[in-house]
């Protein structure tokens, strides 16, 4: 006699075979059905691949920059204040930094900036020249604006102290002004009409720069610009950043009220000092992203749910077809159990045979764009997805391919066995 236990065992052993028997029965419609699943998938990855490109290019543009930073910069008042009228200028000065350094206990790193140069063949060395910037600054300028230093060194503290007559060079006009491969360190160039020693050659780690690209800039100390310059005590631009763990607004607000008092600025006055707060900067950029990434994977998972519900729609097709085969095996002792889980098993192995076929050539479409994009300096780096997310992938197959199967496994669940062996 065959037994509901003996028909169990004999069901378990041959249920993988029958799955595939079912898929491959009608290839045309297994094909079509799935393909609503793996072009969601194909769709997801390639999505999900763009976005953490997107988002490796963005770091990469900003790798190096200190994020927790911002800077100030001099604009008309506004507003009268204490016999002043409004319009006028000012200049920050370098009085301003002692005062700045003893009050804000939550700066870590302060740097005033100097700009200049930009004349035609400004710097020269031998009989070959360029039109470069010029930038004078502090060594802590190299904590905010970090620099890879391809020969020498940055600034040091015993540069500015001693205002020595030295200088930094950008990539671009050492390839200008000296031979490839030869070092520069102690040779000299001469900068509006001064000569000064080269010390290093910088190369920029960020897309991110203040007054013009590291490559094309030299830098030199800031006491030593402003001496050989004529520029005084003056200060162009403020570089700032905050210690761990202290959010910028708190220095960006308290080294605003300080210049405003030291420069006798109306108190109210928003537009008399420019001011960047290059954290919350930051913080819209990650926004941006975590946005992108939230609209991706709605639309793929969308598509995803789309395709299977075309393969819940044809797995009742199915059920409905398999009516007497279904009453046989309930006849012949298959629990309703058995039946639901052939139903989803043949449901979730078509949603994952079809997920599968979409990660495989999303991963092989974002890998041949990674070798295309890594020919060049683009904004897009390395197109790929992570581990977790193919794992994740995976389980989201068999979530969607198990949602897909259940409406159907439902109705055969319910199909009594005398109706469905007298059906023709």
């Amino acid at each position: 006699m065959l037994t509901a236990e003996r028909y169990n065992n004999m069901f378990d052993t041959d249920r993988w075979q029958e799955i595939w028997i079912t898929i491959t029965h009608n290839k045309s419609r297994s094909v079509l059905t799935a393909f609503g699943v793996f072009w969601g998938m194909l769709m997801l990855v390639l999505m999900v691949g763009a976005g953490n490109a997107l988002e490796k290019g963005i770091g990469s543009q900003i790798e190096g920059f200190a994020t927790n930073s911002c800077f100030f910069a001099t604009e008309r008042t506004t507003l009268p204040y204490k016999g002043f009228q409004k319009g006028r200028r000012w200049d920050m000065t370098n009085s301003d930094l002692p005062v700045i350094r003893e009050k804000v206990q939550e700066l870590q790193y302060i740097s005033p900036v100097l700009f200049g140069g930009g004349n035609d063949r400004n710097v020269v060395r031998r009989e070959k020249s360029g039109s470069y910037q010029i930038k004078g600054c502090y060594p802590e300028y190299d904590l905010i604006e970090k620099s890879k230093m391809i020969y020498g060194r940055y600034l040091n503290d015993i540069d500015i102290t001693e205002k020595r007559k030295v200088c930094i060079i950008g990539e671009r006009i050492y390839e200008v002004l000296f031979q490839r491969g030869e070092d520069p360190t102690g040779q000299q160039v001469r900068v509006n009409g001064i000569y000064f020693q080269v010390i290093g050659v910088a190369r920029s780690t960020s897309g991110v720069s203040i007054g013009g690209q590291t490559a094309e800039t030299v830098v030199l100390p800031f006491s030593t610009m402003q001496q050989a310059f004529n520029q005084g005590n003056i200060i162009h631009f403020m570089a700032a950043t905050a210690k761990a763990g202290v959010p910028v607004k708190v220095v960006q607000n308290k080294i605003l009220e300080i210049l405003k008092q030291q420069h006798q600025i109306a108190p109210d006055d928003k537009e008399a000092v420019f001011t960047m707060n290059i954290e919350e900067q930051f913080k819209m950029f990650n926004n941006l992203g975590i946005g992108i990434a939230v609209l991706i994977w709605i639309v793929g998972l969308g598509t995803l749910f789309a395709g299977a519900i075309g393969v819940s729609n044809i797995m009742l097709v199915t059920v409905r077809e398999r009516t007497r085969e279904i009453g046989i095996r309930r006849a012949l002792g298959a629990t309703p159990r058995n039946i639901i889980g052939q139903i989803l098993s043949e449901s979730i192995v078509l949603t994952l045979l079809a997920g599968l076929a979409g990660i495989v050539i999303g991963v092989g479409l974002l890998r041949a764009t990674g070798i295309v994009l890594s020919q060049g300096d683009q904004f897009f780096k390395d197109p790929q997805i992570s581990f977790g997310m193919a794992v994740a992938s995976l389980i989201i197959l068999v979530i969607i391919g198990a949602f897909a199967g259940y409406l159907p496994a439902q109705r055969a669940m319910l199909i009594k066995p005398v109706e469905a062996i007298s059906e023709e």
